[in-house]
């Protein structure tokens, strides 16, 4: 059957539509009690969540999911991350520090043999490494032989905390064998600390075995896998995915529009052409109702996210509280096809309370479109955190009505 003839612009609104539909982001209210297939399914066609340490609400990488579907165990999650040798995901340096599918492991091993030749990696821990070759040789020997390690195992080597990033000599010496792909991570600590091991005792033997691409091949197959994650994209959009380099990048898109892949598009208002891959549909229309988390990878690159939205996103944790203008863990609410408003969330574990810190709407945006909607979603996430209990303080211009949507 022929393949119809894709567009060759598209309008502000079906790019937005496009690249919700494409990151699962629509569901609304079909999301129901997702199970470990549904999260499988998620991952693999996301491809990459971004891990980071900050736990006011709730870990990093387990948010896109409750954004897309709803309420599910975390312990499923949990098993797929690091139950064992038939896990389906695996961490490594994808965006940031990120948990991926265990079958894009191969496409990431020109990351790890550039890593070791000291190209693309943190200057202070390259010079690190070429100074300390023998603790490097020694650390990855004893967790060979004594099996899975914390830095904390490691005392005798915990001299340095000044220095680059305050690491100790064993924590340098250890990132720089994960970065390399001689150590990665069999589980995470009581307090999300990385216990290392060596690849052959953590990752699938199926995985390990494979056949390793040609560096061109696999930077292809990831720029393939970041169009279809995103739905449509900028070179600077599908690179930024999983970090790759301009050059690359850039010769990877010409060829996957050469053969048929890929599709350039222009979208209106945006400057530079954008990509769509060719097996993306273009929805006429989106039901969203998902609070997005900071590092969402919907709104990751920050000018996609402003362009599609009419958003400019900012995390602002390092920001000094007098100089915040939303709060300090800002989640965008996504209702229908729009941002329409932002929420400063935060756990108290201790009391099992869900706090809304401040509540604030999109210009133009009317309170009374989207507020029912946002109080359902906030009761949501507090039964799937294991909070009874939700506070909505009163700042905000748009506090007042959601706190009367929660009485």
């Amino acid at each position: 059957m022929k393949r119809s003839r894709k567009p060759d612009s598209l309008s502000l609104d079906q790019a937005r539509r496009i690249a919700i539909k494409a990151q699962r982001a629509d569901l609304g209210d079909a999301r129901g009690v997702a199970n470990r297939a549904d999260l499988r399914k998620l991952f693999d066609r996301l491809g990459v969540l971004q891990i980071d340490s900050v736990n006011v609400l709730a870990r990093a990488h387990t948010l896109p999911a409750f954004s897309r579907l709803g309420h599910y165990d975390l312990a499923d999650l949990d098993h797929l991350a690091y139950g064992g040798k038939r896990r389906k995901l695996f961490e490594y340096w994808g965006h940031a520090a990120s948990l991926m599918p265990v079958h894009l492991q191969p496409l990431f091993r020109w990351r790890m043999k550039e890593a070791e030749e000291g190209k693309r990696i943190y200057a202070g821990l390259s010079r690190f490494a070429k100074a300390n070759k023998s603790l490097i040789k020694d650390l990855r020997r004893e967790i060979e032989q004594r099996g899975p390690s914390a830095v904390g195992d490691f005392d005798a080597h915990a001299n340095r905390k000044g220095g680059w990033w305050g690491w100790s000599d064993a924590k340098s010496a250890l990132e720089w064998l994960f970065w390399t792909g001689q150590l990665t991570t069999s589980k995470r600590g009581p307090t999300f600390e990385r216990i290392y091991d060596i690849p052959e005792r953590v990752l699938p033997p199926a995985i390990l075995d494979s056949p390793t691409p040609d560096d061109a091949d696999a930077k292809r197959s990831l720029i393939e896998h970041s169009a279809l994650a995103l739905g449509v994209g900028t070179e600077i959009c599908l690179r930024d995915y999983f970090r790759l380099d301009p050059v690359s990048s850039r010769g990877a898109i010409r060829e996957l529009v050469e053969n048929g892949t890929l599709h350039q598009v222009q979208v209106d208002g945006w400057e530079k052409p954008a990509y769509t891959h060719v097996n993306t549909p273009c929805p006429r229309k989106v039901d969203a109702c998902s609070l997005l988390g900071p590092f969402d990878p919907l709104i990751w690159h920050r000018d996609r996210a402003e362009f599609l939205f009419g958003a400019r996103i900012k995390l602002e944790i390092y920001t000094p509280k007098p100089k915040r203008k939303y709060g300090y863990y800002v989640l965008p609410f996504l209702f229908g096809d729009r941002i329409v408003a932002r929420v400063d969330l935060k756990a108290d574990r201790d009391a099992k309370v869900l706090q809304i810190l401040a509540t604030h709407s999109e210009p133009g945006i009317p309170v009374d479109s989207y507020i029912p909607a946002l109080a359902d979603e906030l009761r949501l996430m507090a039964r799937w955190l294991a909070l009874p209990h939700i506070e909505a303080a009163r700042a905000g211009d748009s506090a007042k009505a959601l706190r009367q949507a929660l009485a």
